[in-house]
């Protein structure tokens, strides 16, 4: 007798979840005309290709990498004739020549604003791993995307350097800021491959992106005068972000959880006001090392932070908490890995179109990361039990049928 296999419990029920509209759940119609209107690039010719249509198209282009963008369309169109009660279609697929034309028209620029007002933290108060003391965690970093060798990309965008000539493609770079809890981006900025990680988070915190409630990590990359005196000057946020172990950091005043409290001077302008820091040192060492083993080699960490009271964060609980920070790296690795599926470029060939599908991609993670942090709570599973290519392989084999389906919540966790 055959057996059929029994359901885990509280396991998500995906198709369900989906069903609720996925695309306009998080990008609802409204906001894309809204959006459209502001630029001045409303649809013409609706008949042809509706708005939102466009706009989640490019949203599903990083779900589907093997088949033509014409065919993403097609699924799309689909599903909105489904919708229209069947019979002869409501909307046809344009041409492959009407789709590049329909993209170009869009641009970048509305996709981007688009992104500025969806991309928002989602973890309630009680969301397993997204707080710490009442503060939201939360971690910036950067990473580069290869586009397509083609002169107008090479032009705008530019290679990064190689130990023999240039490298094969040229990149765009993108700085995220992310909840690690949840692992959604909610903020970015794009730049060019000659822009540094610093400048384009310099233009995020100056967006007002980081928020009284936010505790922020950020690697040794970012630590310096400029970009912390400008975090600690135009935010409330709480930082947290490690430094350069060559980084003189004088001793002020020693702490009794260890840590000590010091200050940052402006290297390049003596002139310049010192900002307080305090300071959190520790030593990673191997598993196999006895603690009186000679700390050469091993890993040194030194943590800066505006929160000056020992007892309200102490040393100790930072220098576990400073390792959430890799939930980027993760965040990069879905990106790239578990959407990009192994292409060296993304698809478009000229920058306002890579741009553009930058943006879809990220607007494509933070609804499937958002669907994801929604089962944890409907289901009382934990975060890290799902897998993200699982969850994304699941969508390639739903998004046709749910696609297009009138959302029946807020898009918001509760």
């Amino acid at each position: 007798m055959s057996r059929t296999k029994a359901p885990e419990p509280n396991m998500p029920d995906f198709a369900r979840l989906l069903s609720d509209g996925f695309f306009s759940k998080i990008v609802p119609d409204s906001l894309i005309d809204e959006v459209l209107a502001k630029n001045g690039r409303e649809s013409q010719r609706v008949r042809l290709i509706p708005a939102p249509a466009i706009v989640h198209l490019i949203m599903a282009m990083p779900l589907y990498r093997e088949p033509p963008v014409e065919e993403i369309l097609e699924m799309l169109l689909d599903s909105l004739n489904a919708l229209s009660g069947g019979g002869s279609a409501v909307f046809k697929a344009p041409s492959k020549s009407s789709i590049s034309e329909a993209r170009s028209k869009l641009g970048s620029e509305p996709m981007r604003m688009i992104a500025d007002s969806v991309l928002k933290p989602i973890a309630p108060q009680d969301f397993p791993g997204a707080w710490y003391r009442g503060m939201r965690l939360m971690a910036f970093d950067g990473s580069c995307f290869n586009l397509p060798d083609e002169k107008r990309n090479i032009d705008y965008f530019g290679y990064p350097s190689a130990s023999r000539g240039e490298s094969a493609f040229p990149q765009a770079r993108v700085v995220s800021l992310i909840e690690t809890g949840t692992k959604v981006v909610t903020a970015a900025e794009i730049g060019v491959y000659r822009d540094s990680e610093q400048a384009l988070t310099s233009a995020l915190i100056e967006r007002g992106k980081l928020a009284p409630d936010m505790l922020v990590l950020a690697d040794r990359n970012f630590v310096g005068y400029p970009l912390w005196s400008k975090a600690v000057s135009l935010t409330k946020a709480k930082l947290l972000w490690r430094g350069k172990i060559g980084l003189k950091l004088p001793i002020q005043e020693n702490l009794p959880d260890g840590s000590y409290l010091s200050f940052i001077r402006d290297s390049q302008n003596k002139s310049s006001p010192s900002i307080p820091a305090r300071i959190v040192e520790y030593i990673l060492r191997d598993e196999e090392s006895p603690p009186e083993a000679d700390p050469v080699g091993q890993s040194k960490y030194r943590l800066l932070t505006n929160i000056f009271d020992h007892k309200e964060a102490p040393a100790n609980e930072l220098a576990a908490l400073y390792h959430e920070r890799w939930e980027i790296e993760n965040m990069y690795g879905e990106l790239k890995k578990s959407l990009c599926r192994g292409f060296l470029t993304l698809r478009s060939k000229t920058p306002e179109l890579a741009l553009q599908e930058l943006w879809g991609m990220i607007l494509f993670h933070y609804s499937l990361r958002t669907v994801m942090a929604e089962s944890t709570m409907r289901y009382g599973v934990k975060p890290n039990k799902l897998s993200f290519i699982k969850c994304v392989r699941i969508m390639r084999r739903k998004l046709p049928l749910v696609a297009a389906s009138p959302p029946r919540s807020n898009g918001r966790l509760e």
